[in-house]
């Protein structure tokens, strides 16, 4: 078993049935890991089969994650697909220092950093988190043309959303710069 230092272990759940009678199972939900086993269990078997558990799903979680490398490779991917292969970073990689944005882009020196609080999300809304920074590439600015390159993208509407609700769970809100122009209104008749 790996040492694991206490800040880093992840919330566990424990919820134990009676009709559950041998099997033990794991999935994450939200920011916790919710173990279920059977009531019959001795605490010792329990703590095993938690211990077990936990990092069976951290394992799969880990090769689920996209390395620094793999960014870099799907942005080129995603500027070729969507932005003409216009956009070209010279890194793309994650950062844990980002708690208030998804991602963040350097112009000048053409860097991309994106949160690390991504990793657990679905890879469409990380693949438009790429493509908005990588939009940045084009147009620093968040104006209409910044905008009509980030909505090339077919998911853009479906992964705002989505962030916008992790946001409102999570009870954070969106930074100002993130929020797209209001639309003109119209003239009138």
């Amino acid at each position: 078993m790996a040492y694991r230092r206490a800040m880093e272990r992840p919330e566990v759940e424990v919820r134990r049935s009676k009709r559950r009678r041998r099997t033990v199972s794991a999935y994450r939900e939200g920011g916790k890991i919710v173990v279920l086993v059977p009531a019959s269990l001795s605490r010792r078997e329990e703590a095993e089969w938690v211990e077990a558990m936990v990092a069976r799903i951290e394992k799969a979680e880990a090769r689920a994650r996209p390395s620094d490398d793999d960014l870099a490779r799907r942005a080129t991917a995603l500027s070729e697909r969507h932005l003409c292969g216009l956009a070209v970073p010279s890194s793309v990689r994650w950062v844990g220092n980002q708690n208030t944005r998804w991602g963040s882009c350097t112009p000048g020196d053409r860097t991309i950093r994106l949160s690390e609080r991504l990793q657990s999300m679905p890879s469409w809304v990380i693949d438009y988190v790429l493509v908005h920074e990588l939009a940045h590439l084009l147009e620093p600015g968040h104006d209409a043309a910044f905008w009509s390159w980030v909505d090339r993208y077919p998911h853009a509407e479906k992964a705002k959303g989505y962030l916008l609700g992790w946001s409102a769970a999570a009870r954070l809100e969106p930074p100002p710069s993130e929020e797209e122009p209001a639309a003109p209104e119209a003239e009138p008749a």
